[in-house]
């Protein structure tokens, strides 16, 4: 079980709010999950990888795979407060999901 979060790497994020918006991903595509795999991810460490992505089109494309192979998944948009404009897409988050399933979706992507 892992989840990968997805980050924009052309919208010149800084590293706080690179932290920031990891986990708000991750959060909100675990509150996606079923209770099943909640429960799974959460017993077997809540493995994570943050990975490079490198526009909005790539995360909504690879949020497509996930929603069409019923992985959990959520992209998330920054609120504007501080470096981003508001509604800019920082990041996806897919799954928990099986290690297989998550890497059908981002397994072609860089370690950030």
């Amino acid at each position: 079980m892992k989840q990968a979060i997805v980050a924009r790497t052309d919208i010149g994020m800084g590293q706080g709010k690179l932290a920031a918006q990891v986990a708000h991903a991750s959060l909100s595509a675990y509150e996606k999950a079923d209770s099943q795999l909640q429960s799974q991810w959460k017993s077997g460490g809540q493995k994570k990888v943050v990975l490079k992505g490198d526009s909005e089109r790539q995360l909504h494309e690879l949020a497509a795979i996930a929603d069409s192979n019923g992985i959990p998944h959520a992209i998330v948009r920054d609120a504007g407060h501080t470096q981003l404009e508001p509604g800019t897409v920082t990041t996806l988050a897919v799954g928990p999901a099986a290690d297989g399933r998550v890497d059908s979706v981002t397994g072609d992507l860089s370690l950030f």
